[in-house]
């Protein structure tokens, strides 16, 4: 059944769902996109995969990461077992690899609570990136 926030439903937008679902819980670059459909014989413009991902995006289906400046953006497909709804996600970026991690910890998240009551600042954490090295890098 279709998203009732979908403005419509291509087969476009049908192929990169199911590509998106099946890496549920890892975030993809819009390169990384292109290169697997390519792969798979799906033709489809970077153009086109930057629209549509947008267009998820603006539906709610997805999310969309800005780390920083050096690094594209990054997207996950919003499944309801691995983001709950309210759900405090910080990320890790290791600077080895580039790797993107989501942290959740509810530490972290009592962060969130003391910047606002004894600082008057509000802590976004989907924007908050804590970069270190990964354990791949570390060894």
């Amino acid at each position: 059944m279709a998203n009732p926030r979908s403005k419509y439903n291509t087969k476009q937008r049908e192929v990169l769902l199911e590509y998106l679902k099946s890496v549920s819980g890892r975030h993809v670059t819009a390169g990384d996109v292109c290169a697997y459909l390519k792969e798979h014989g799906t033709a489809i413009g970077q153009a086109t995969v930057y629209r549509r991902l947008e267009s998820l995006v603006d539906e709610g289906i997805v999310n969309k990461y800005i780390i920083d400046a050096n690094s594209p953006a990054c997207f996950e497909y919003i499944d309801s077992d691995s983001h709950a709804e309210g759900e405090i996600c910080f990320h890790c970026k290791c600077v080895g690899c580039g790797r993107l991690l989501h942290l959740h910890c509810d530490e972290l998240a009592a962060i969130i609570d003391h910047l606002y009551d004894e600082h008057s600042f509000r802590l976004d954490p989907k924007r908050t990136v804590f970069y270190g090295s990964c354990e791949n890098c570390m060894n």
